[in-house]
């Protein structure tokens, strides 16, 4: 099935120091291309759309890039940033109704194509929300811990709340079902008041990547994620 994909990419890019000082981060190059434009390679791949991508830092910027990609439609955050809850509701009419993909734009991944790992495993009857997740041992650039831990259906809870299962880092791709963004007043928001949500009712689900990701969200995650296509395209 086809779904609208969201891509993330309003946030300022301050652990990138000078690099963001003039350009936002999803400009950044990776192995000779935009992050912005692997995103978009992964929806396209995985036939989304409609597709839609915030801007608020330098949105003329990332405006002037998406100029000459038609399928692609640009949802500006103004005068305030409107983090990833708030970013996604605005671009809803801009999408189709229904279950989405989103993806950040600082993410690479090394391997299967993310997104119909996720539509593969999708089940609205089970679920709010489907998360991609990395084991931390392939997971290059995350300096924390691990985000969540699954139990034997894949539902998911915190990792600092404990509990079996091996903490896993959330990769910036999920589906998510929008239905409940409209019950939260504020104008901005994160998506973690909405997972909290699922978690509770027990409709929080994660699948895990069975290949390699990089968080691009500094200078070092440059070269790490570099050097992890490279080595993914020699095998």
């Amino acid at each position: 099935m086809t779904r609208p994909l969201m891509v993330f990419a309003a946030g300022f890019g301050t652990r990138m120091g000078a690099l963001t000082r003039d350009r936002p981060k999803p400009l950044i190059a990776v192995a000779g291309r935009p992050l912005i434009d692997h995103a978009l390679d992964h929806g396209r791949a995985a036939g989304a759309g409609p597709i839609a991508v915030n801007a608020h830092y330098l949105a003329d910027r990332i405006a002037a890039h998406l100029a000459g990609a038609p399928d692609v439609a640009l949802s500006r955050e103004v005068p305030e940033i409107l983090d990833t809850g708030g970013g996604l509701r605005a671009a809803l009419p801009l999408l189709r109704p229904g279950p989405v993909f989103t993806l950040n734009a600082d993410a690479v991944f090394a391997g299967p194509e993310p997104l119909p790992i996720l539509d593969a495993a999708w089940d609205a009857t089970r679920m709010d929300a489907l998360l991609l997740l990395v084991p931390l041992a392939r997971a290059v650039g995350h300096g924390g811990s691990g985000d969540f831990r699954a139990d034997a259906q894949g539902r998911l809870r915190r990792a600092a709340a404990g509990g079996p299962g091996a903490p896993l880092v959330y990769s910036g791709a999920q589906i998510l079902d929008p239905a409940d963004l409209g019950a939260i007043p504020d104008r901005a928001f994160s998506l973690n008041r909405v997972w909290d949500k699922a978690a509770a009712a027990g409709r929080l689900h994660g699948v895990v990547y069975p290949g390699h990701w990089a968080d691009v969200g500094t200078p070092a995650g440059i070269d790490a994620a570099e050097a992890l296509l490279a080595a993914a395209r020699d095998v």
